[in-house]
């Protein structure tokens, strides 16, 4: 049994649609730099080992960035820390271009600053949808922000390749710094940032204080292992494995490039449909859609026909966002709001943050196990991960009263 929504269109809500375009033009930009600097390598300006260790600076950069941003974010103004956080991006991305074949050290500060303005958002931008959307509209605001982010993974590789061909990477990166501008000056004010009395905890006791806050929540944790064992070793199995599969069992990179095209046409059609859907036990579709990508994996290891292993791409995406959307609405629901922040920065690290160990340690493993033995390992993983998870009483409604 289901129940469509019956509250007004998030659309109809200005402070929304101005933390939607914000949060879309952050996210274009997360996504364009990649490509830019891959035609930097095309264009000689860069090789591919300044792009490698400059992607590594972004990341990192990131990663330390997040649980920092949390506890600003709780502890001032979420629309302050946006602003700050994307500025950084728009003023240290043009030093990248300034860097590229002149200073690799030059370039790898920027990115890293650059990452940091990206991990310093995303818990914001997250905290700031509750602030601005009301409770029965933050469903669909969810899934509309998690659309738009989608699109820009289809979109943003397309646009990138066109402007090429009409400008250089240089100019490609002063565009892209537009965009984290817009992404600082376009979100609305959400609440002020709640009064705190006596004498302000140290960092790490704030970000203690959000652990404890996500530990009141058998289900966060619950869900939180899942997506972590999902992402560390579902994703990067399948990140590493795709191209290796499509080039030695179909003998063409069309299977690579429609794989990873139907992942995130299937998330499209997952976040469209979370956008209406309204699952009496949330948090078991949630899980169940999450257990869903336990097939790519087993397609990868079984000689499938490519129709066949497309669909599954398909099916995955489509599950993942019928986790994502749920997910987002429970954290923003259940978790006292002033410490919101600082549990989306827990979510984010630990799903971004434990992906680049997955990805180090997958092919040794397969040079030492072999692909089929990996394979099959991360789909009893992201089968098992979500199972076990719904095991836990209060994950069937991703509330603690279910």
């Amino acid at each position: 049994m289901t129940e469509k929504a019956t509250a007004p269109s998030v659309l109809r809500n200005t402070a929304f649609l101005r933390l939607w375009t914000g949060t879309t033009a952050s996210g274009f930009a997360m996504w364009a730099l990649p490509f830019v600097l891959g035609l930097a390598v095309l264009e000689r300006s860069i090789t591919a080992v300044e792009l490698g260790v400059v992607l590594a600076a972004r990341t990192a950069g990131f990663l330390v960035a997040v649980p920092v941003a949390g506890v600003l974010a709780d502890r001032h103004a979420r629309r302050r820390v946006v602003f700050w956080s994307c500025l950084v991006g728009a003023v240290m991305t043009p030093v990248i271009a300034l860097g590229m074949g002149k200073s690799l050290l030059l370039m790898a500060v920027a990115a890293a600053v650059v990452g940091a303005g990206q991990g310093g958002c995303r818990p914001a931008f997250q905290a700031l949808v509750a602030e601005v959307v009301p409770e029965s509209g933050r469903q669909q605001a969810n899934a509309l922000t998690t659309l738009s982010l989608r699109v820009t993974t289809l979109v943003a590789p397309s646009v990138t390749a066109l402007a090429a061909l009409v400008t250089n990477a240089g100019t490609l990166l002063v565009v892209t710094a537009a965009l984290w501008l817009i992404a600082a000056l376009v979100p609305p004010r959400g609440n002020p940032a709640p009064a705190r009395a006596g004498e302000r905890a140290g960092f790490a006791a704030e970000f203690a204080e959000g652990l404890h806050e996500a530990r009141r929540h058998p289900w966060l944790v619950a869900g939180l292992g899942a997506l972590t064992t999902m992402v560390a070793l579902g994703y990067s199995a399948t990140a590493v494995l795709l191209p290796v599969v499509s080039r030695d069992r179909y003998d063409t990179e069309a299977v690579l490039a429609a794989a990873t095209t139907a992942y995130t046409a299937g998330a499209l059609v997952g976040a469209a449909l979370m956008a209406r859907w309204r699952p009496r036990t949330p948090g078991w579709v949630a899980l169940a859609g999450m257990a869903v990508y336990s097939l790519v994996p087993l397609a990868l290891l079984l000689p499938v026909h490519p129709v066949v292993l497309i669909a599954v791409y398909v099916l995955g995406g489509a599950g993942m966002e019928l986790f994502n959307v749920p997910w987002f609405t429970a954290v923003q629901r259940e978790v006292e709001p002033g410490k919101l922040a600082r549990v989306s920065s827990l979510d984010f690290l630990l799903s971004f943050g434990l992906a680049p160990v997955g990805l180090a340690f997958i092919a040794p493993a397969v040079e030492q196990f072999g692909s089929g033995v990996v394979l099959g390992a991360c789909a009893l993983a992201c089968l098992a991960a979500p199972a076990a998870a719904a095991l836990v009483p209060s994950s069937k409604g991703f509330t603690r009263s279910s």
